[in-house]
């Protein structure tokens, strides 16, 4: 019953633009009952594959700005080891509220939102 749940709603999300990244969130944490910390890690895993695959076919077709790139990355990999630490301090309780508050705001923006 759980994952017919799961999967009319996360239709339905998609639909209206959340990520499939967000619904194994809430997935992983609400029904299998993982703490935040390790959802989030099980959900950028499932993420490296889809990335790479993005990451081909924008490179195949000249879609990548290289000299954006190589700042994105020199920055990008001290904020995700200063981001693990932060998450590690603030804990799983905390992170998970945090996420929640975050998926009701932009909730919200998108119900009064203008734009279509």
């Amino acid at each position: 019953m759980a994952v017919f749940f799961v999967s009319f709603f996360g239709a339905a999300l998609s639909a209206l633009g959340m990520g499939g990244g967000g619904i194994l969130l809430i997935y992983l944490t609400v029904y299998l009952g993982l703490d935040q910390l390790k959802a989030q890690g099980i959900n950028l895993i499932f993420f490296i594959p889809i990335a790479a695959a993005a990451l081909i076919m924008h490179i195949k077709n000249r879609l990548v700005q290289w000299r954006i790139v190589w700042p994105c990355i020199l920055l990008g990999l001290p904020g995700v080891f200063l981001g693990e630490k932060l998450a590690m301090l603030i804990g799983p309780g905390m992170l998970q509220k945090i996420f929640g508050g975050f998926l009701l705001m932009i909730g919200i923006k998108e119900l009064f939102s203008k734009n279509t």
